[in-house]
């Protein structure tokens, strides 16, 4: 049996498919963490670092590492420069941490096919300086100063597992491809971002080459690849079988009474079968109490409300707001204001 710690991440985690003995939800401080697991028995700990209180203090990482079996550790890192800098990944190798991925489907494999030094080496600077981030900043023991240059933020290592998000339509035409391609040229504000389209070819329309069109066959080379530079791979799953091996979906419901009615009358189930998905309402005119019915009647909780937007615009707020929500930090421009209803329709 297995145990979660989750904070920022809970929603990516509860999409897990394994067996948990325990959960926890919150930030906790590093003391908190080994009093609660120490003498806990549990076959792995799947931890989002969000969860550990002042994680980015590297201290308190190492701190966890003396106090619980790092082996039996998978780290879900958050998409942070001083996290995903080279320096901060190659502590947590040399603390015995092998076992960190940004990507949810990676952690099914690591449960069964934990890391070992070699899977992870390529990311350890051996440079001979003793040094410790604090705060963000590097101490360096040689020098016994601070020094706030040393991480190269352009240089940022990304081969430790891309985040796969697919987006399936449940309604006709609920515009899953256009979203993609609105998400990806967003998210390139702050990420390198990869969008594939499965068994199609719409993505020719929009002539970028970081868009690609790919069989069902030749899906699992690209988004099981351990070496992608890639940040974020965006999943156009359409009808494929594969949408069973991404772990994260979005599905796409364009809230019509026409478009709703189409898609029940088709497929009596399918409301039951997304309940505890994430269901977003695309190219959708619906207000808070809208959605409160739409949500009453259906039985779904819906993740996100998204109204009509123009694909020529080259920015939307609603969608940072979409984004931030699935943990996207750096696009924090779309936090939710105070004065701003969540489901609200954003005007631009």
């Amino acid at each position: 049996m297995n145990v979660i710690v989750a904070n920022r991440y809970k929603e990516m985690l509860s999409n897990l498919n394994i067996d948990v003995i325990k959960s926890l939800q919150g930030e906790f401080d590093v003391e908190d963490l080994i009093d609660n697991f120490q003498n806990f028995f549990f076959n792995k700990m799947i931890l989002d670092i969000t969860a550990i209180k002042d994680y980015q203090n590297i201290v308190n990482i190492q701190k966890l590492s003396l106090g619980l079996d790092m082996n039996k550790v998978i780290l879900l890192l958050d998409d942070s420069e001083i996290v995903n800098s080279p320096n901060y990944i190659s502590q947590l190798v040399s603390m015995g941490i092998y076992n960190f991925t940004r990507n949810i489907d990676a952690i099914l494999y690591l449960i069964n096919n934990p890391n070992s030094y070699k899977d992870v080496a390529q990311y350890h600077m051996l440079n001979g300086q003793g040094s410790i981030l604090t705060n963000g900043k590097e101490f360096d023991d040689n020098k016994g100063g601070v020094t706030n240059n040393y991480i190269n933020y352009s240089n940022v290592s990304s081969g430790f597992g891309s985040r796969i998000i697919g987006v399936k339509d449940l309604t006709d035409g609920a515009g899953a491809t256009t979203l993609i391609y609105m998400l990806k040229r967003q998210l390139e504000e702050n990420y390198k971002v990869l969008a594939v389209e499965v068994d199609k070819n719409d993505f020719i329309y929009f002539n970028d080459s970081d868009l690609l069109s790919v069989s069902s066959a030749e899906l699992d080379a690209i988004i099981k690849n351990p070496n992608s530079n890639y940040d974020v791979i965006l999943v156009d799953i359409n009808d494929s079988p594969k949408e069973n091996s991404i772990a994260e979906m979005l599905y796409l419901m364009e809230p019509s009474t026409i478009k709703l009615n189409k898609m029940i009358r088709s497929d009596r189930t399918i409301l039951e079968r997304v309940q505890d998905k994430k269901i977003i309402l695309n190219q959708s005119l619906l207000n808070e109490k809208d959605i409160k019915e739409f949500e009453f009647e259906s039985r779904c909780k819906v993740f996100f409300n998204i109204p009509p937007l123009d694909d020529k615009v080259n920015h939307h707020t609603s969608l940072d707001e979409l984004l931030f929500k699935l943990g996207f930090e750096r696009q924090e421009d779309g936090r939710p204001k105070s004065n701003m209803k969540l489901f609200g329709i954003v005007k631009e």
